[in-house]
């Protein structure tokens, strides 16, 4: 057999593996049933950029044009990276007499209508948050003022952000309570408004605000609910939340997580891992060149949203590149939209199906010094082809089998990531 039909075996072989993951594809675990959230959004995985850990609560007009226009200049955009997310204290403490949401009129004077064109103006698109409850994560926490959370407003709300041309709704549960049967409805009622309204809106929902053992995102399938679903808890800027508070999570932490989820990513249905940290500043985080490699490489892995996290007017030559790595991004964007699994269940060695018959496999050094990583051409349906080889996605160097074997030297907290050739 040739060494092409042999790498189409092999990926037939994956995606058995990858939908017999636990109960995770099971129609009957999926709420909201088998329809896509919202018809016609996010065909492959939203990339773009979101305000909150670089902004939070001092975001402005000012500040959002900012970073859309470093978007722009750096050729994020042109990598694919269009959505831009405002986060939390963007509106104004209070509603309107009549209902309506207001944007804070110091913070953006010139209102979010505006700044949608702004933005639709340069090839971006709009997205906005709003939460499941009565109060933002913010005027929850009491960093902001007033209660102008969308929980028994959807409808009037939801007309409201499709008038503005939101493209992107970011929704929060910002609460520790987690009662599933209040989520669902909270989550669905947005869901069920945005439906209405005749403008396709990407839905990203987050239910685990607040919360640490138990993950609601991840402990059940809200594929039929929202486009976008975070899985994990929140995120740290390091390798691992070890000796951190329990509730937050690291790039390991998270990449394990999101390993028996594999099953439920398809076309307008996403598992969120959280924000990238490629970029971020010094001081700001404990991720080196190489752990923000992985974290771009495994989100691309597991054809995650590549949301970026950090502030892009401040971003050094080297995330850019790091980000607009073209192979990787193509992985991520693959129409296919089959996220990766372990291979052997080796936490360090994944796989995934890509295009009609291609195949990529990443490696990841969990070490703490360079070695060698290993995987066997029978672990990836390629048995006995000794002209199966492997070109790294960031090095373009090729590498061919050697005694059944794929083997690639890798630095520490580092990963290789193969096309199958």
């Amino acid at each position: 057999m040739s060494s092409r039909l042999r790498v189409r075996a092999a990926v037939a072989a994956l995606l058995v593996a990858v939908f017999a993951v636990g109960c995770t594809a099971d129609p009957e675990d999926r709420i909201g049933g088998q329809r896509p959230a919202i018809d016609g959004v996010a065909k492959t995985p939203p990339m773009g950029w979101d305000s909150g850990p670089s902004l939070g609560c001092k975001v402005t007009e000012q500040s959002i044009h900012q970073q859309a226009d470093a978007l722009v200049s750096s050729g994020l955009r042109e990598a694919g990276y269009r959505y831009v997310i405002v986060g939390d204290c963007w509106s104004a403490p209070e509603r309107a007499a009549d209902g309506a949401l207001r944007p804070d009129p110091v913070r953006f004077p010139s209102g979010m209508a505006a700044l949608g064109e702004y933005l639709h103006d340069r090839g971006l698109w709009f997205g906005l948050s709003s939460t499941a409850g009565t109060r933002t994560c913010a005027q929850h926490s009491g960093r902001s003022p007033g209660s102008t959370g969308s929980l028994g407003r959807e409808a009037r709300d939801a007309a409201t952000f499709a008038d503005w041309g939101v493209d992107y709704l970011s929704y929060d549960w910002c609460s520790g309570q987690s009662d599933r049967e209040e989520q669902i409805a909270a989550f669905t009622a947005m869901r069920d408004a945005l439906r209405e309204v005749g403008k396709p809106i990407v839905y990203a929902i987050n239910p685990n605000r607040g919360l640490d053992a138990t993950r609601p995102g991840s402990d059940a399938y809200w594929g039929g609910v929202a486009t976008v679903t975070r899985v994990t808890g929140p995120t740290v800027p390091a390798w691992s939340s070890a000796g951190r508070d329990r509730k937050v999570q690291g790039v390991i932490e998270v990449i394990d997580a999101l390993a028996p989820l594999a099953g439920r990513v398809r076309p307008g249905t996403y598992n969120d891992p959280g924000l990238l940290q490629v970029g971020i500043a010094d001081g700001a985080g404990d991720l080196t060149e190489s752990e923000q490699r992985t974290q771009f490489s495994m989100w691309a892995m597991m054809a995650a949203p590549l949301i970026i996290g950090v502030d892009l007017t401040t971003m050094p030559p080297s995330a850019v590149r790091t980000l607009t790595n073209g192979q990787i991004v193509r992985i991520d964007q693959d129409k296919r939209v089959s996220a990766g699994a372990r291979v052997a269940n080796n936490p360090e060695i994944w796989s995934r199906a890509v295009g009609d018959k291609g195949l990529v496999v990443s490696l990841t050094n969990r070490g703490k010094a360079p070695r060698k990583l290993s995987v066997a051409l029978s672990d990836l349906g390629l048995v006995g082809d000794a002209t199966v080889g492997g070109v790294d996605a960031w090095t373009g160097e090729r590498y061919r089998a050697v005694d059944g074997k794929l083997t690639v030297t890798v630095a520490a907290h580092d990963t290789a990531v193969l096309t199958i050739v």
